[in-house]
């Protein structure tokens, strides 16, 4: 079986006050807080069409930890490198706890009888 890596970034939908280009690569967003934060252009997707109540952006995880953006992390999505939205995917790693061989108990009813 062959397992093929896809590079997924998440995006978090973000609500706010306005949201502009300032340049050809930088996008100026404000909060309804008041704070701001110069967004690149790479790291927006387009607008979340699934809320109506104010408007909504999808910007990249790793971009609004930098930033002193207003947000939540309720709403986010993946986001192909191809800019493809695959929805919501995430991955866990689970490392077993050690056992200790003292704590072990030996069950004889589950030993094979020798011929």
């Amino acid at each position: 079986m062959i397992f093929y890596a896809i590079k997924m970034t998440k995006y978090y939908s973000v609500r706010l006050k306005s949201f502009y280009q300032i340049s050809p690569k930088c996008f100026k967003a404000v909060a309804f807080d008041g704070s701001e934060a110069l967004i690149p252009v790479s790291q927006y997707k387009g607008q979340d069409y699934d809320v109506s109540k104010s408007e909504a952006y999808w910007i990249s995880e790793w971009i609004l930890k930098k930033k002193e953006l207003q947000y939540s992390t309720k709403k986010w999505t993946n986001f192909s490198k191809s800019g493809k939205n695959i929805g919501q995917i995430e991955f866990t790693h689970h490392t077993p706890k050690k056992l200790d061989k003292t704590t072990i108990t030996h069950d004889d009813s589950l030993t094979r009888a020798s011929k």
